[in-house]
């Protein structure tokens, strides 16, 4: 009779949580789901897991850590971390919890934290859609204290159906209509232009609009205005007596009829030089993000930098911005050398081709290689397969000595 109590109050306490905000909650999801599906791209967390984590960490965004440091998984500082960071009061006074510049580095330092850390690795061993597998699994491995960890993070997933979004990110469910993935941002397509084929959208991938005022304002002298999904191009275009044809070149994009995510907007020609002299690359930023944030015409950020259409530096990377680079940066998806010798194992080259409903990660499980591996062997942004299709796999044989 003691316990019953304790499960009324635990009861009470869900209903509170999970009921009553349930409108802030999915305020949530919307912000920050086509994050979580990229993440699972990216690196194998399960984008309702990510998502679940996210809502209960920071109360739905409102927590007051998540305010003051954008940390959507309550990760504290630990030892390796030079990053700026905040004191909050959690398991004891004080304690240390670091601090992002927004939320993507936040989202992408929380599936880093759990991709390097061998005592979690056991988790990508699991089948990606057993949220409950992995739930439990995290609360195994010490992620929280919380004896109720793994229960409130089912509950999450299934009262919000968070499960569809680590099935769209498999490509085992379609996407519903709000749903944009811009891990592949070249392929997203606008349904309602008069083109049947549909139109090719830019590299736009995810830029935060808490810095840019509304109206007209100017990056590097350069009038420039923030849209919001949904706008209208047209509109744009006879509001500030632009040509629609010129409003896309300023913006080194092709032509769509309404915008699919909310992004920058110029006005004007771009500028060939940057107010700043260079530019560190971010995490999730791609080259059309930063050609947008700097104010800087695409063929000029290309050409300083010695970079082609479609490659994309590494996070930290310096970008220059008003003359040539002394080299070209080190790029996210490039493979690294191998030099087979007596210490090390040596490299066998497969080629596998992709069957009927296969996905990324049966084949990587397949050949016990990482997913993000074969996308770097084979020079791709997203899981997305084609029956058919012909994967590099680098297959470690031989006596290593790891």
């Amino acid at each position: 009779m003691k316990k019953l109590p304790l499960i009324l109050i635990f009861l009470l306490l869900s209903d509170f949580m999970f009921g009553q905000s349930s409108e802030v909650v999915r305020n949530y999801i919307t912000t920050y789901k086509d994050i979580a599906m990229q993440e699972m791209q990216r690196t194998g967390v399960p984008a309702a897991i990510t998502l679940a984590q996210g809502i209960h960490e920071t109360g739905a965004g409102q927590s007051d850590l998540v305010r003051k440091s954008n940390n959507h998984f309550g990760i504290k500082c630990k030892s390796e971390w030079v990053g700026e960071s905040v004191s909050h009061d959690d398991d004891a006074r004080g304690e240390c919890f670091r601090k992002y510049n927004d939320p993507l580095e936040s989202y992408r330092d929380h599936s880093d934290f759990l991709k390097n850390r061998s005592h979690y690795a056991f988790l990508f061993k699991l089948d990606p859609t057993d949220y409950e597998a992995w739930s439990y699994g995290l609360k195994k491995a010490g992620y929280a204290t919380n004896p109720k960890y793994p229960q409130i993070l089912i509950k999450l997933i299934r009262d919000y159906d968070l499960q569809d979004y680590t099935l769209i990110a498999l490509e085992q469910k379609t996407s519903n209509s709000d749903v944009v993935l811009t891990s592949n941002p070249n392929n997203i397509q606008n349904e309602s232009s008069s083109d049947a084929k549909g139109i090719n959208s830019p590299q736009l991938g995810i830029i935060p609009a808490t810095n840019y005022p509304a109206g007209i304002f100017k990056i590097n002298e350069t009038k420039v205005i923030w849209i919001t999904q949904g706008t209208s191009y047209l509109k744009v275009a006879e509001e500030n007596n632009v040509s629609l044809a010129k409003l896309f070149e300023f913006n080194d994009m092709k032509g769509l009829d309404i915008a699919l995510i909310d992004h920058l907007m110029f006005l004007q020609r771009k500028r060939k030089k940057g107010a700043a002299e260079f530019h560190i690359v971010g995490f999730g930023e791609t080259l059309y993000n930063i050609a947008q944030k700097e104010g800087i015409r695409m063929e000029s950020l290309l050409d300083y930098n010695f970079l082609k259409e479609g490659m994309q530096p590494k996070a930290g990377e310096k970008l220059y911005l008003q003359e040539e680079a002394p080299a070209i940066p080190k790029l996210a998806n490039q493979s690294p050398v191998i030099i087979p010798s007596s210490q090390t194992s040596e490299t066998k080259l497969i080629f596998h081709t992709v069957q009927p409903k296969e996905t990324m990660y049966a084949i990587a499980k397949k050949y016990n290689v990482a997913v993000e591996d074969v996308m770097r062997w084979n020079d791709m942004q997203t899981i997305h397969l084609k029956t058919g299709q012909q994967l590099r796999i680098n297959k470690k044989t031989g006596n290593g000595t790891n």
